[in-house]
């Protein structure tokens, strides 16, 4: 009896931890390599698609301009963490699959970046933090920054 109780209880402990488990996975052709830690929101049939392009120009000085180009969106920081709109919101870059800011506009300074390949993704998202999609694929662009190792770089 004591035998039976504890198999039964090994058994619904297990389903219970598998049940609750969720597999995150970052490396689907979709995700780019990012983990996205948001809800999505597809865009309707008939509704614009917004669009996003990536254009990465050197600093004179030391680092990164990010511009980020924008079609049938809006940047709209007065309306974060308010309702969904189609076609306004903000974006998030993240560099290396990792976030590191909320944009709310076309440009952005990125200073530091590790030696070797890095890859700049910039998504577009809702007011309400949703990542766009469309066709179910993230609405995103992502470029590589390769920087040199000091062993490398020319002096």
């Amino acid at each position: 009896m004591l035998q039976r109780l504890f198999l039964a209880s090994t058994a619904l402990i297990c389903l219970t931890v598998l049940g609750n488990m969720t597999i995150a996975r970052s490396d689907t052709p979709q995700s780019n390599g990012i983990s996205h830690h948001h809800k999505t929101i597809e865009i309707p049939l008939g509704q614009p698609v917004p669009s996003v392009n990536l254009v990465v120009h050197p600093d004179a000085k030391k680092g990164w301009n990010l511009e980020v180009k924008v079609t049938n969106f809006s940047f709209a920081p007065e309306s974060v963490n308010t309702a969904a709109k189609p076609g306004e919101g903000h974006a998030h870059i993240y560099v290396n699959g990792q976030k590191i800011a909320r944009l709310y506009g076309n440009w952005y300074y990125l200073e530091d970046l590790p030696p070797g390949k890095n890859r700049i993704t910039v998504s577009l998202n809702s007011n309400s933090h949703e990542s766009l999609v469309y066709n179910g694929k993230a609405i995103q662009d992502t470029t590589i920054i390769e920087v040199p190792t000091k062993s490398t770089q020319k002096y």
